[in-house]
């Protein structure tokens, strides 16, 4: 049964409605947290549009389907998606409330076990902690070049293994029920979907790996489920050395 209450966020907003796909049986340890970049971290500015007109992928998953294509035509068609992915940077600008909610996430002790997963490409990430995001950087992050990216949970593992933590005391946080929302589960994570754009309003469609353990519409309800579902553990120390710059 799904559980709904309204809270009075502490960051920024109104009551906002957090829809919990979960019912709270004790508070449920976590000690890192791994986010999603376009749509997530990001306002969404990528014209998916054009990038499937420029590189002749009209249906189905792009990255999925150019693999399968010939070398020549595949090099072809990333060079479309990088020249998309490329426009897009000047438009980059952060969702409202990430700075707030990293900042929350540092006050419980956790700035090293954040870390970013994203199937956009790593000049991309680098763009995004260069010139927008002003906090400690996410670590690990994660682009496409690792492979395979989402929803295999590939990423998600390596990054828990990288801290030294089981998956189970992580949390996936993304805007796509089909990427993200199925990387996590399938990674044992619990999931927290971001619905900003009200696109899953249909909640029977998320049904399976599709089902997150929460369902929000900003970045602004977070830390109030945080504290009501899990108890954020301080992580034991990292060395420095196992921290590189992205």
């Amino acid at each position: 049964m799904l559980a709904t209450k309204v809270y009075s966020a502490r960051i920024g907003s109104p009551s906002v409605a957090v829809s919990s796909m979960i019912q709270p049986t004790g508070r449920k340890a976590v000690k890192g947290f791994i986010f999603d970049m376009d749509g997530t971290l990001t306002v969404p500015v990528i014209d998916f549009a054009e990038m499937r007109r420029r590189c002749g992928v009209m249906s189905g998953d792009v990255l999925d389907t150019i693999a399968d294509w010939p070398a020549e035509k595949q090099l072809v068609a990333n060079q479309a998606i990088r020249e998309v992915e490329q426009e897009a940077l000047q438009h980059m600008q952060l969702m409202p409330g990430l700075l707030d909610l990293c900042s929350f996430l540092e006050a419980q002790g956790l700035p090293r076990q954040v870390g970013l997963v994203t199937r956009n490409v790593d000049s991309s990430v680098k763009y995004f902690h260069d010139n927008h995001f002003s906090l400690s950087p996410f670590w690990p992050a994660l682009s496409r070049e690792f492979k395979p990216y989402k929803p295999n949970p590939g990423a998600l593992l390596h990054i828990c293994q990288q801290w030294g933590i089981p998956p189970e005391q992580a949390i996936m946080v993304g805007d796509s029920a089909k990427d993200d929302v199925v990387a996590g589960n399938r990674a044992g994570m619990d999931t927290i979907l971001i619905d900003m754009l009200h696109n899953y309003t249909d909640r029977s469609a998320l049904e399976g790996e599709l089902k997150p353990s929460h369902i929000v519409t900003s970045l602004a309800e977070i830390p109030k489920l945080l504290q009501t579902y899990y108890c954020l553990e301080r992580p034991a120390q990292v060395s420095a050395g196992d921290n590189p710059a992205p």
